[in-house]
């Protein structure tokens, strides 16, 4: 057992639990406040019961997500299960954004009370007129040494937009992002790619999360594109639900409806993991004509030229006691020498072990680009950098180079590069990797900044 690695895991349990609990605590009383001043007692005793019960269902909506291999409690109740996760990231980053603004409302009393009383010693007391008058405190930060009415007012109109501004952001990922699927058309460099297999288009996608917040009429609408795209290979890379309550048959259902000449592939995530759901995913892949690859491989063939298809599960890099582990384990005899090599890994932290042993092409998801991403002095931010150095796009590394240990020795020898980068300088032949942003959520069903994707990738000759 690594004794830090369960402390981490503790310590990170428990931040979650109390930012839950105080952001609730938080919205309850200033709720409890605002009805305190509405005359009828009907209205409030409504208002308050509506809250109470609202939170319990959030409550139970987020007991949920934390079972998520266990079934559900009521996320079965798809309007509960959206609300909840709009509530929870809304009133979460509201409650930042309005303690942020109060603590610079402080900082700024205390500057320019400070400020004043260098400029006036002698004042000693806090006043608008004689009438008003209160005694001085030593503490500059306790009062002011003249009333600011604008800078009350500034601030309490500040505080008023920060804890609207997470709620409305909320909304809009919720009804604009979350379902605007985006097709995303790159173009692949394969070392040594044969003849025949120039041009040749896998449309890939991942992360579908089948569940309250991903209804299966829009699955089909993202089949639907997928097939407009006219690709040889289509590919899915994990993640059909989310939970054990999640309908998997229904996903496959409308996963078998991907039409493409090569057929239809695909591999497991880590929430088939959570939801148990593995070999029935497997089963049902090949019920419906399609082929689930798990630690597996397959030659195809295609205008003459044949390459290597893999795929497995998702992989873990730590056992449950926290050791570290090797990822790929058992993947170097599936890899051919004699033709190009396509990975399907729902991880994309497997990319560093899948070009030391010579797989030119890696496909991966899991990360939904982060499902947030900002942009700030053209500084990309992104929960999922969190995770992993490759959270969405097309990445390469040096093929055969010595996959690093940890993340952090790996980022200086990954480049991240926009479609068709060959990168002509580099003498060494280079490995990619594309993350594919998925299509569904989890935890909140928004998406700001990270579109749903849909990928046609070409490969080319490097």
């Amino acid at each position: 057992m690594n004794w830090t690695w369960l402390l981490l895991r503790i310590v990170i349990g428990l931040s979650i639990l109390s930012l839950v609990f105080f952001s609730q605590r938080f919205w309850y009383r200033a709720i409890w406040r605002a009805t305190s001043n509405w005359g009828s007692q009907g209205l409030r005793v409504a208002a308050r019961l509506i809250y109470v019960t609202l939170l319990l269902l959030f409550l139970g909506a987020m007991t949920d997500f934390f079972r998520m291999g266990r079934g559900h409690l009521i996320s079965s109740i798809n309007v509960i299960a959206v609300f909840a996760g709009l509530w929870f990231f809304s009133a979460l980053f509201a409650y930042f954004a309005v303690k942020l603004v109060r603590g610079m409302d402080r900082i700024w009393a205390w500057l320019r009370a400070a400020y004043q009383l260098k400029t006036n010693p002698s004042a000693s007391l806090v006043s608008a007129s004689p009438a008003t008058a209160v005694p001085y405190s030593s503490s500059p930060a306790a009062a002011e040494l003249i009333p600011d009415p604008s800078r009350r007012y500034f601030f309490k109109t500040a505080t008023a937009l920060a804890g609207a501004g997470p709620f409305l952001t909320a909304m809009y990922g919720f009804a604009a992002e979350r379902l605007d699927y985006q097709v995303r058309q790159v173009e692949i460099p394969i070392p040594n790619l044969p003849a025949g297999l120039e041009g040749l288009k896998i449309v890939q996608i991942s992360d579908i999360h089948l569940s309250s917040y991903m209804p299966r009429l829009e699955v089909r609408r993202a089949v639907n594109m997928a097939n407009d795209l006219g690709a040889d290979l289509a590919l899915v890379t994990g993640d059909f639900i989310t939970g054990a309550g999640d309908p998997i048959a229904d996903c496959i259902d409308e996963v078998k409806g991907l039409r493409a000449p090569l057929g239809v592939w695909g591999c497991n995530g880590n929430h088939e993991i959570y939801a148990r759901a593995e070999e029935t995913a497997q089963i049902l892949f090949a019920e419906a004509g399609m082929k689930l690859l798990r630690s597996e491989n397959a030659q195809l063939t295609f205008q003459g030229a044949s390459f290597n298809l893999i795929g497995v599960d998702y992989q873990r890099e730590r056992t449950n006691g926290g050791r570290r582990v090797q990822l790929l384990q058992n993947v170097g005899p599936l890899v051919r020498q004699d033709m190009p090599n396509i990975l399907m890994s729902h991880n994309p932290n497997a990319f560093n072990r899948a070009a030391e042993l010579g797989v030119e092409l890696t496909l991966a998801g899991h990360t939904h680009g982060g499902q947030i991403q900002v942009e700030i002095l053209d500084h990309r931010l992104s929960p999922a950098r969190f995770i992993t150095d490759y959270v969405a796009g097309l990445y390469q590394r040096p093929m055969f180079a010595p996959a690093p240990n940890d993340r952090a020795s790996s980022a200086g020898s990954a480049f991240e590069t926009s479609p068709g980068s060959l990168f002509p300088n580099r003498s060494s032949a280079l490995a990619s990797i594309y993350v594919n942003r998925g299509l569904g959520t989890v935890g909140a069903p928004v998406r700001l900044g990270v579109p749903p994707e849909i990928t046609l990738l070409t490969l080319r000759r490097a």
